[in-house]
């Protein structure tokens, strides 16, 4: 199921990873006709990976400041404690058309890397103990498999605990 693919003519993502020298496994895949609970828990279900292993990247803003926060596919982003991560008083979600304007990518294939610009990023410390993770890579059907320790690298970001595993996704 997944297939190396070269940067040219690829997402920014791809290229992001490609230029960084980064050990990556590509991921292209066709989502299932059951989207209910969202394009992260259909990827892990279709490419056969555990929830907490597919991270959704959601866009925020911190006191008013865009920051990116990542957090395993059966989670929900806290917005608390994005705000305490990004050392802000409040967070709230950004509206999908912002989030599709900073970043250059549609709704359900916003990747953390190769976006328009760099903002703080914040993925869930559950990334840590892990030996990969998986995030968007640019588009809905593409995910990028990858070290934590590497996307961390990769976003100049931070391990915070920001995930909300007591509500529903």
């Amino acid at each position: 199921m997944a297939k190396k693919k070269r940067a040219r003519g690829g997402t920014a993502a791809l290229r992001a990873v490609e230029a960084a020298g980064v050990d990556c496994r590509v991921h292209e895949y066709e989502h299932s006709m059951h989207m209910d609970q969202g394009y992260a828990v259909d990827s892990a279900q279709v490419l056969g990976f555990e929830l907490d292993e597919v991270f959704k990247t959601l866009m925020a803003y911190a006191d008013g400041k865009p920051v990116v926060g990542l957090v395993p596919a059966n989670a929900m982003l806290n917005l608390k404690s994005l705000a305490k991560a990004a050392g802000a008083k409040r967070a709230e979600m950004m509206k999908p058309e912002d989030a599709e304007r900073l970043t250059g990518y549609v709704t359900g294939g916003i990747s953390p890397l190769g976006q328009r610009t760099s903002f703080p990023t914040f993925i869930d410390a559950s990334a840590e103990k892990l030996e990969h993770i998986l995030v968007s890579g640019g588009k809905r059907s593409l995910s990028l498999e990858l070290s934590p320790q590497d996307l961390c690298a990769l976003t100049n970001g931070a391990f915070a605990p920001i995930a909300d595993y007591s509500r529903h996704f």
